[in-house]
């Protein structure tokens, strides 16, 4: 083969869209194959690692129906191993750019979804369900430090599972970074797939408002009162400038989707109206952003 034709099939590799799915068993996984089939991908489920180069090679020298190509792999697979790092890294080597994708969820919810379905976890064995976590965690842990993207499922419902990842992996208008500007209560714990974290308990709390209370920080009213307090308007300006000045960073990097997590006491009423805020600068930028508030109505 010529040095031309080596050329080529690398930038075939790296302009195939190949995402590598795997997780927690019950956290999700099967949801984040359809939701990929939905935006466009070939999903090839329950796939060995050891099939993972072979599948790759087959998807880049195939047509446009398989250049965005996803492959889910999980315990379930006999041939599974615990080098799924070493076969991510040896595909970057062959000149491909896969996006690892990592499914989670807390292991009380974890075990409420296998005892609602009354399966075994495939790794449990003579033991507890918790014990079959447990191990699945540990061989896992390689992969979960290693991913690019973390859908931490412990609070969604599969219809928020599936919305989310068609968000981060539906096919761009314009190339760059997708945000998730995500609010959250602390009272309710910090969410574990975010990439950046911050705190806005600093500005005073429209819950102490009685004209305020019952509303959220989506409604003008809040959203106007938590806005005008002092180094509210500076906080925004500078997380901002902090993303923005990020994101050719991250682009070189491969990085395309990142969830921002804004948190205050309940999720209601700061950490709401500071994300919808600062999604809309980042869209005003040139970066589509949308919202998500995780535990608004959780009071």
């Amino acid at each position: 083969m010529s040095v031309a034709s080596d050329q080529s099939a690398l930038h075939d590799r790296s302009d195939l869209e190949l995402v590598i799915v795997t997780g927690i068993s019950g956290g999700g996984r099967s949801t984040v194959a359809r939701a990929l089939e939905n935006v466009g991908y070939y999903v090839v489920d329950n796939l060995p690692e050891s099939l993972v180069a072979q599948t790759a090679e087959l998807a880049a020298s195939g047509g446009p129906e398989v250049r965005r190509t996803a492959m889910v792999l999980d315990v379930r697979s006999r041939a599974f191993t615990t080098d799924l790092v070493g076969v991510i890294e040896g595909l970057r080597k062959a000149g491909f750019k896969p996006h690892l994708v990592f499914v989670d969820a807390d292991d009380d919810v974890i075990i409420r979804r296998f005892e609602k379905v009354r399966r075994a976890h495939p790794l449990q064995g003579d033991g507890l369900l918790a014990d079959g976590i447990a191990a699945e965690r540990r061989l896992l842990a390689p992969a979960r430090e290693s991913a690019d993207t973390l859908f931490d499922t412990t609070h969604l419902n599969e219809n928020q599972l599936r919305a989310r990842v068609e968000e981060a992996f539906l096919a761009p208008s314009t190339p760059g970074l997708q945000f998730t500007c995500m609010s959250f209560g602390f009272k309710y714990g910090i969410p574990r797939d975010a990439d950046y974290v911050a705190d806005v308990r600093f500005l005073p709390n429209p819950y102490w408002v009685p004209s305020l209370r019952e509303h959220t920080g989506a409604d003008k009213e809040v959203s106007d009162y938590v806005l005008s307090q002092d180094g509210a308007e500076e906080f925004v300006d500078a997380y901002a400038g902090l993303l923005l000045g990020t994101t050719q960073g991250f682009e070189r990097e491969g990085k395309r989707y990142m969830t921002i997590a804004i948190g205050c006491t309940g999720g209601k009423h700061r950490s709401v109206a500071i994300s919808e805020e600062l999604a809309r600068r980042l869209n005003a930028a040139g970066f589509p952003a949308n919202t998500h508030h995780r535990d608004r109505g959780n009071e």
